[in-house]
């Protein structure tokens, strides 16, 4: 795409792929954009486990009771941890590399969703976090933020209808 309003206008969260795995140079340019997004104070606080394993992927897919299907399906599963002894704000730089990373896939022609694992839990009520931790050998002074998932689409979603934007939310001056 060379037209950023066309990208945010066409990027969806897919949670459907087809097997089709990535090429090494997309898994490149999606890390890059992560590793290149703006942080607190230069600070770059995360740390991103880049999985295509698919035995690796199926286990990581329980992490949560819901919302986490799409892990088992996509071709690459990119956990964002984050030091929060590095930043203050190592949720909002994680949160900026994450839609980097799916901006780019967007930009590749790749699907993208975010799964949220912060302050979420498994089926059997432990914390997802603690899940992932486990099962990627994340140290513990590390904060697992979100996991995007990543493959080619075997789904169409609309893009956003500017017709439908809420422009009641939007405030000049002073919130009315």
């Amino acid at each position: 795409m060379n037209n950023f309003s066309e990208l945010i206008t066409q990027r969806r969260s897919i949670r459907k792929f087809t097997s089709e795995p990535l090429k090494a140079e997309e898994v490149e340019l999606i890390l890059k954009a992560g590793l290149k997004s703006p942080t607190s104070k230069n600070a770059k606080p995360w740390h991103f486990i880049a999985i295509e394993d698919k035995d690796l992927l199926d286990q990581l897919a329980l992490c949560k009771k819901m919302g986490s299907k799409p892990i088992e399906n996509c071709s690459l599963a990119i956990v964002v941890a984050v030091d929060p002894f590095t930043s203050s704000v190592w949720v909002e730089d994680g949160s900026i590399a994450s839609i980097m990373m799916q901006l780019q896939a967007e930009d590749l022609g790749l699907g993208s969703c975010w799964i949220q694992i912060r302050e979420r839990y498994t089926a059997s009520d432990t914390s997802s976090e603690e899940y992932v931790k486990d099962l990627l050998d994340i140290p513990m002074q590390m904060q697992v933020l979100s996991i995007i998932v990543f493959g080619h689409k075997d789904q169409e979603k609309p893009p956003h209808d500017d017709e439908k934007l809420e422009w009641e939310k939007v405030h000049i001056g002073k919130f009315k």
